[in-house]
């Protein structure tokens, strides 16, 4: 995949976070899933989830209030966590389907990533712009995520485990190579903060402070998360 990205053409579509009323999560309805409409999603604050069963029909434009996020310096990792972090092995960008596939899997409570969504994000992968971290264990991939990195925001649509602890493996890693320089701009984006990203660090900011944080974070350095980054930080 290349780096830095390739620029997809322009969306038509205007979309904008700051358009939103506060506290409802749900901005927009339409547009469509082409990789220049979903950076500018992304760029401008929103991310795309359908709004029917398990995520089909009408196309919803997401800006949460509050936030979740983890920017630099803020991701916890219990003792209990780092003592499994050396049982497994962690890629970056070799088994971008097979993350999307667990991702989906039918059998999950809550799904919404349909058909149309792993077309869209392939495509985006295909650019340079959308990412997966793999964790595996004894060859077999038993967890990971993917999300989109644009400047020096990563926002992270999905994760999964299929044994304890892999998807916490996967955003460890994660966030060590996107905050490895340390730039303060930075920011991995988790939509709503869960109990357990709470537990890890993630914060909740209002609307306001997130949009005008991804302003400054999308002035940030593009990074390469597939390649090794130099042993300047811990996490």
């Amino acid at each position: 995949m290349p780096f830095p990205p390739v620029e997809p053409p322009e969306t038509p579509w205007q979309l904008d976070a700051a358009r939103a009323t506060d506290g409802d999560d749900l901005v927009a309805a339409g547009a469509d899933l082409e990789p220049g409409t979903l950076l500018a999603g992304y760029r401008r604050g929103l991310f795309p989830m359908g709004l029917g069963p398990d995520g089909h029909g009408t196309l919803g434009w997401w800006s949460p209030d509050p936030r979740g996020v983890v920017p630099v310096g803020a991701l916890r990792v219990r003792p209990s966590l780092r003592k499994v972090l050396g049982r497994f092995d962690v890629t970056v960008d070799t088994a971008f389907a097979e993350v999307l596939e667990g991702c989906a899997d039918p059998s999950r409570d809550g799904r919404w990533i349909t058909p149309e969504f792993v077309a869209a994000y392939t495509r985006l992968h295909e650019l340079g712009w959308a990412h997966s971290v793999e964790v595996w264990q004894d060859g077999a991939l038993v967890g990971g995520l993917y999300g989109v990195s644009v400047g020096g925001l990563f926002a992270g649509e999905s994760m999964f485990h299929r044994v304890r602890d892999a998807s916490k493996v996967a955003l460890v890693e994660l966030v060590r190579r996107a905050h490895a320089d340390g730039d303060p701009r930075r920011l991995v984006d988790v939509q709503w903060a869960t109990d357990h990203l709470r537990r890890m660090g993630a914060q909740e900011w209002p609307r306001q402070q997130y949009l005008d944080r991804l302003a400054a974070a999308l002035e940030a350095p593009q990074v390469d998360l597939a390649a090794e980054p130099p042993p300047t930080r811990t996490v």
